[in-house]
């Protein structure tokens, strides 16, 4: 698509009559079944429905509760999109989060540590290096998200037999 440097989706969800329902009902299901994805965390997000869309907005402290959040919710019945606007806390310092990543590197039977750098800015993380396969390159970009006080991982790892 050269030349395009904008796009604009008109697509619009209707659901069939019987799978319409009320925003109040949608939202007492999101935050049932946030209390179950989450249980430790759920209220750290706030699930804001309007005409069937469902908006997250809030903090946790991991991405995996980020995930979760997003997740839990695809399958209530009446909704029709959920836009995750959740960000991660930042808890700990880059250093650490450097650390925790190699460390989780050179447990790891996939990932041969010596082959991959970590350099961490705030939460943010970027992997650069040559690992030997696409499972390889998957497994440390992974073991980056696990990481506490991670927020964006910049996956630079180029895949060389």
């Amino acid at each position: 698509m050269a030349g395009v440097v904008g796009l604009a989706n008109d697509l619009e969800v209707r659901l069939p009559g019987a799978d319409e329902r009320p925003d109040p009902e949608i939202a007492r299901d999101v935050v049932a079944e946030l209390k179950t994805w989450l249980p430790d965390s759920w209220q750290h997000v706030k699930p804001v429905v309007k005409n069937g869309r469902v908006t997250l907005e809030g903090e946790v402290e991991w991405n995996y509760q980020r995930e979760y959040a997003e997740r839990a919710l695809r399958w209530i019945k009446g909704v029709k999109g959920v836009s995750n606007l959740i960000r991660l806390k930042l808890q700990v310092t880059p250093t650490e989060i450097k650390h925790k990543i190699e460390e989780a590197f050179r447990r790891s039977a996939l990932i041969d540590a010596n082959r991959v750098a970590v350099e961490a800015s705030g939460g943010e993380v970027v992997l650069r290096g040559t690992v030997r396969s696409w499972a390889e390159r998957q497994e440390a970009e992974r073991a980056a998200w696990a990481a506490p006080g991670v927020i964006r991982v910049d996956n630079r790892i180029t895949v060389s037999p």
